[in-house]
């Protein structure tokens, strides 16, 4: 199939799949008139492309999970391991994320409970002593 059939059948642009292709994700074959002609399989190669990515997954990361151009068969221990190692890394931002919530919940208490009559600089300053008193456990 030409590009803008493949392009309407993934919902990607042509310029991205040319990226794909020019990246080493997809491969076609050049017609005699110079047209690319993808293979059927090249809608859900870029489908898995798209999904990974969304999940979080970079082209190398990708280029190394999809079957070789050359083979039939998809390396399924490598992909098991690269699916579960991306939910640690979900997982320890997840945990990073709500860390700096409750560090920001924090600093929002701190400024929202400033005496009654503090100049707002001053409440600034007592707001970073704060800050500084948390970073060093204080």
């Amino acid at each position: 199939m030409r590009i803008g059939e493949l392009a309407t059948r993934s919902g990607l642009a042509a310029s991205r799949i040319r990226f794909y292709e020019a990246s080493g994700l997809i491969s076609a074959q050049r017609q005699a008139n110079g047209y690319r002609s993808y293979p059927e399989q090249a809608v859900q190669t870029l489908g898995i492309i798209s999904c990974a990515q969304q999940a979080g997954f970079s082209l190398e990361e990708i280029r190394r999970l999809l079957p070789d151009v050359h083979s039939d068969g998809w390396a399924h221990d490598e992909m098991l391991g690269s699916l579960q190692r991306k939910i640690g890394e979900i997982e320890a931002m997840q945990q990073r994320l709500a860390q700096n919530k409750a560090q920001l919940l924090e600093i929002i208490a701190t400024i929202e409970s400033k005496p009654e009559g503090m100049a707002c600089s001053e409440n600034a300053g007592r707001v970073l002593a704060n800050l500084r008193g948390a970073q060093f456990g204080q």
